[in-house]
């Protein structure tokens, strides 16, 4: 792995590190193995055994994220990484009016939720692109500064979106320094109308490759298609190939509220650049498959050792990898060990990379006889999840051959048999999710129309994006805390969608459309209910760092 700026390292067991002010003991990231069912017997053969690697991103003291915090002293803007934060927004002619305006008041939101360490630049694109000021800290002055330029933008012209991602992508290649993280917001209401061939329906890959700067996109783009008249497979196109996320903003008021559960994810990154690596840890095991969605996976020649590329993880994330290997027969072994985990990341605030060793291998029982086994509902709700999702890219491209029939098929199908498994018989909250998600991708596909000029592609691909990268995304109602589909949420995440639905910007009286929170919000991907949603803060004080 290639290691950068010449942090120092430290490498403990058991996934933990202590805190450089008091010396206590703070969890970084939680490791746990689960095999698909505790016993083989040794007599016998197990092809693709299937064990899922579970990581999470734990409450840390110095983020003050989570909760028993009332003992804890105020924390400061040191206490988390600063941001370079870099948006590309469409003022093109279609933008004018309503739209507009609220794109101003979402900016505003996110303008006041940076801290003065964070640096902020506002490029905008129509017929052409413009920067409207470059990099600068969000002091006082810098955000007073920053939306008196917001509040001037005005609409007209046509949709330059790959001239607005060029002008991006140049203020991050020209930093002369960086703040530890990095992050664009892309926000479109329309096709791009002078790079592409023609208008409507999704293009070659090839087509679309020629709208990403010829530098790449060295850092996430997370794209937001606002409205029904975006180009959904570009803008998924521009956020997969650079490790971001995209959301379909459906309802043109639900726009502060994404920003605002973005941002939320971005100013609490607590680990950056993490690397899992896996080995198996006996001798006559070989590793078999790594499904790991849309992270980067490699497996050694001899495979017996794998990794995965996971990059950047806010506090509280959580992420779930299946791998197999075949259990060969045994007469001699009555307990085989099979996995060896360990993780390697850069902290960005105390500035050194960290390797953690779990401390227990993944072991299981050979018996001669193993009678009924339990299946881990642990292992088969993760094996829903991939399911779901290889489901919504199989029906997607179907309904993009217009086969709109065999996709809902396709949906249908899998709703149903994830229904019966164990988990899901168990009232796993993730199932019930799943089924919720893959009903209304059903209904989104019940025509050509309804699919291709109004929201069942954005839809599907928003939710696509989430469940590969196990990331929320904003897409139908899943921003409100009634919804069924909140995926992988985080707390900063609901924190800061509560302050966007519980304040207006320089007002403490509440938005008309505030949505009413739940004492107990399920996240797909967690097994456990979150806390219940904090108050917001007003807008006037100064937000707290996350």
């Amino acid at each position: 792995m290639q290691r950068v700026d010449n942090l120092p390292e430290i490498t403990e067991r058991g996934l933990l590190h202590k805190d450089d002010a008091d010396g206590r003991p703070v969890r970084a990231i939680d490791v746990k193995t689960y095999p698909e069912v505790s016993a083989v017997s040794r007599l016998a053969s197990h092809n693709n055994f299937t064990i899922l690697i579970h990581l999470k991103v734990l409450t840390s003291r110095r983020n003050n994220f989570g909760v028993n915090e009332a003992n804890l002293p105020p924390i400061s803007q040191n206490s988390r990484a600063p941001v370079d934060l870099v948006t590309v927004l469409d003022t093109s002619g279609s933008m004018a009016g309503t739209k507009l305006a609220l794109l101003k008041r979402a900016m505003g939101f996110v303008i006041q939720n940076l801290g003065p360490c964070d640096r902020l630049s506002v490029i905008t694109f129509s017929s052409t692109a413009q920067r409207l000021f470059p990099l600068c800290r969000m002091t006082d002055t810098g955000r007073q500064e920053a939306i008196q330029a917001v509040n001037c933008l005005t609409s007209n012209g046509g949709t330059n979106i790959a001239d607005g991602l060029r002008k991006g992508a140049k203020v991050m290649t020209d930093r002369k320094w960086k703040n530890p993280v990095g992050g664009m917001i892309l926000l479109s209401d329309g096709q791009d109308t002078y790079n592409l061939s023609s208008q409507g329906g999704p293009h070659s890959r090839s087509e679309y490759q020629s709208l990403v700067p010829s530098t790449g996109l060295l850092i996430p783009v997370h794209a937001f298609g606002f409205g029904e008249d975006h180009d959904a497979s570009l803008m998924h196109y521009i956020s997969e190939n650079s490790g971001g996320t995209f959301s379909f903003i459906e309802a043109e008021d639900v726009i502060q509220d994404a920003f605002a559960q973005c941002i939320g994810g971005l100013l609490s990154v607590v680990v950056q650049e993490l690397q899992v690596e896996f080995e198996c840890a006996h001798p006559r095991l070989q590793l078999g498959s790594i499904k790991a969605g849309s992270y980067k996976t490699s497996l050694m020649p001899d495979s017996r050792l794998g990794s995965i590329g996971v990059g950047d993880l806010y506090a509280e994330e959580e992420r779930d990898f299946l791998v197999t290997v075949d259990i060969p027969v045994d007469a001699s072994c009555e307990e085989m060990p099979l996995l060896k985990v360990k993780c390697i990341y850069s902290d960005p605030i105390r500035k050194e990379w960290v390797t953690l060793e779990e401390a227990n291998e993944l072991k299981i029982q050979r018996p001669e006889t193993t009678g009924d086994l339990v299946v881990s509902v642990e292992v088969d709700r993760q094996r829903n999840r991939l399911r779901a999702a290889e489901a919504m890219e199989e029906a997607r491209s179907a309904a993009e051959r217009g086969n709109l029939g065999n996709a809902v098929n396709i949906l249908k199908s899998c709703r149903e048999a994830l229904l019966e498994t164990v988990s899901a018989q168990s009232g796993d909250q993730l199932c019930a999710a799943l089924a919720a998600e893959l009903k209304e991708m059903q209904e989104r596909m019940a025509n050509q129309r309804v699919y291709e000029s109004s929201s069942g592609r954005a839809y599907v691909l928003s939710g696509l994006s989430s469940h590969m990268w196990q990331r929320a995304t904003a897409r139908g109602d899943s921003t409100n805390f009634t919804s069924l589909v909140q995926a992988y949420q985080t707390q900063s995440m609901v924190d800061m969608v509560t302050r966007s639905q519980t304040l207006c910007l320089g007002s403490s009286t509440p938005k008309p459309s505030a949505r009413p929170a739940r004492s107990q919000t399920m996240c797909l991907g967690s097994s456990s209910p979150q806390p219940s949603v904090r108050p917001a803060l007003s807008f006037s004080a100064r937000p707290q760092p996350r």
